[in-house]
């Protein structure tokens, strides 16, 4: 039992040590800034990057509650027809990467674009059109491609509701009304402030969207900072800023959360949903209709239109199927060895159960707080410093993506750890096996459904990717959110839409494991 507790704490803490490789060496770069650096980044930069990272970040919470926290409510206290369906057509944006949603809109809003067309239309040609290139259009896309989180969560948790709360309610004369701002709301509380996390800090750690609208934010900034200026002090600099706005964050939004917990007995009345009226899933699909319309209809039809056109004019060469093979090996490595990686780790932890293994966890979840280029710098600072040879190669990127995601197979391997026995462990290990062959044989088989889970979230996610592979992808190695940056920058939509298209097929698998983790919570 000590030589396999041993064996276990050696290669949980050599995961945990290179997960935080990027976090210490941008601490070791950004405390070589010298006063007057600091002074200078603070006179020039942080007031501007800070406001404007704080209003997007605001703004998009407020997008994403609203459409969020509607389309949860109406789908989970309201039968209608297609009421399924709606809940498909509300998660489905999460296949659809920021970046994509960017260039899809910018494209869209353009004079002679889908939506341009039809603002002359109804405006008229001396109205001007809406414009993206600002904190309002930029909170736009970003909620559009965010408001599924807070859907999600509150869906769920609207379905563990307490009817007997509500009845209560309005036993004591309260309206509908009334009875969601004052009773449903605040017990949504939990549930809203999970959502809206995961929504602010994709939006703090997002570079796609904001790069290709021009917004500038400390993410964006960090990595202009490292293609274009090479001054990796000053971008250690803003991304020590950024990480500390990210833990103030997270440590803020835990401490409002734990301090409105609610209970929910196990044998409570569950509250059922009404059937809706006609007028009423009129009303209903008008606003779920218009945000899948803007979610996501509109952009699949722009992609599968354009990538038509690619196909019939034969610009889907063997170079556009090389950068799928390119983003697979990288998705696949990816995943592989975070799978690999995050099994100690999670078995260390739920056999020690104490505060060293706790500190573990959370120090493996430090790619939850740094944004792509942050961990890039990082990573190409060890690798200059420490190993310059392989500098240039596949094998950092792969490094950076295992660190990025390592946070998502680690919490799937956890929680089906829990589900395994001790005994059945010890009964292995009383018949002679060795620790290595006891795992192979015993261990990953009993958590085969959790190692799959977590192998094919990480895939999903570094499929995906954009600016850690931007900044250390070999010499000539394109991958699919590469060459849709590229093609987005010169304007081929041709080349862009299939890419982005194969990007949506690719993540559908990810919407498949969300919607049985959701069929499960509503049964």
């Amino acid at each position: 039992m000590l030589q396999r507790l041993t064996t276990r704490s050696f290669l949980s803490t050599s995961v945990v040590l290179l997960a935080s490789i990027p976090l210490l060496f941008v601490l070791f770069q950004s405390v070589q800034l010298q006063p007057a650096q600091w002074l200078n980044l603070w006179s020039a930069r942080l007031p501007g990057l800070l406001w404007n990272t704080l209003s997007l970040s605001v703004l998009v919470a407020l997008g994403s509650f609203a459409l969020g926290v509607s389309a949860a409510w109406l789908i989970t206290r309201r039968e209608f027809v297609g009421r399924r369906l709606a809940i498909w057509l509300m998660i489905l944006p999460l296949t659809i990467p920021t970046y994509v949603f960017a260039h899809i809109y910018t494209t869209l809003t353009e004079r002679d674009g889908w939506l341009g067309q039809l603002w002359v239309l109804i405006a008229g040609p001396n109205v001007p059109h809406p414009e993206l290139y600002n904190v309002f259009g930029t909170a736009f896309i970003l909620s559009l491609a965010g408001f599924s989180y807070v859907f999600l969560l509150v869906s769920d948790a609207l379905t563990r509701s307490r009817a007997d709360i509500e009845e209560a309610a309005r036993l004591h004369g309260l309206g509908p009304r009334q009875v969601f701002w004052r009773i449903s709301l605040p017990m949504l509380r939990p549930a809203i402030a999970a959502g809206l996390a995961l929504v602010v800090l994709h939006v703090l750690s997002d570079f796609g969207a904001v790069s290709m609208l021009r917004y500038q934010t400390f993410t964006l900034s960090i990595y202009l900072q490292m293609s274009g200026r090479f001054d990796m002090q000053a971008a250690a600099g803003l991304s020590l800023v950024l990480v500390l706005l990210s833990l103030t964050f997270l440590v803020l939004e835990r401490f409002f959360r734990d301090r409105q917990r609610y209970y929910s007995s196990g044998n409570a009345k569950k509250i059922s949903r009404h059937k809706a009226t006609p007028k009423e899933q009129v009303l209903i699909w008008l606003w779920l209709g218009g945000i899948t319309f803007f979610a996501f209809a509109l952009p699949m039809a722009w992609m599968l239109i354009w990538s038509w056109e690619s196909w019939q004019q034969a610009l889907l060469g063997s170079q556009f199927w090389e950068y799928v093979r390119n983003s697979l090996v990288v998705s696949v490595s990816s995943a592989t060895l975070a799978t690999a990686a995050a099994l100690p780790l999670a078995l260390f932890h739920a056999r020690l159960r104490n505060k060293l293994s706790q500190t573990y966890i959370h120090m493996a979840s430090i790619g939850f707080v740094l944004p792509g280029p942050v961990i890039a710098l990082g990573i190409l600072t060890f690798v200059l410093t420490m190993v310059p040879a392989i500098y240039g190669t596949l094998l950092v990127l792969v490094l950076a993506m295992l660190i990025r995601f390592l946070p998502l197979s680690v919490q799937a391997q956890e929680a089906a750890v829990q589900q395994l026995t001790p005994s059945i462990e010890e009964a292995g290990r009383s018949l002679g096996a060795s620790p290595f062959e006891n795992i192979r044989r015993v261990v990953i088989p009993m958590l085969k459904t959790g190692m799959v889970s977590a192998w094919v979230l990480v895939f999903i996610d570094t499929l995906k990717e954009l600016p850690a592979t931007l900044l250390l992808r070999p010499t000539g190695f394109d991958t699919l959110p590469v060459r849709i940056w590229i093609e987005a920058s010169e304007e081929m939509l041709e080349l862009a839409a299939p890419a982005a298209l194969m990007l949506v097929l690719g993540t559908l698998p990810v919407l498949w494991f969300l919607m049985r983790q959701h069929d499960a919570a509503t049964k």
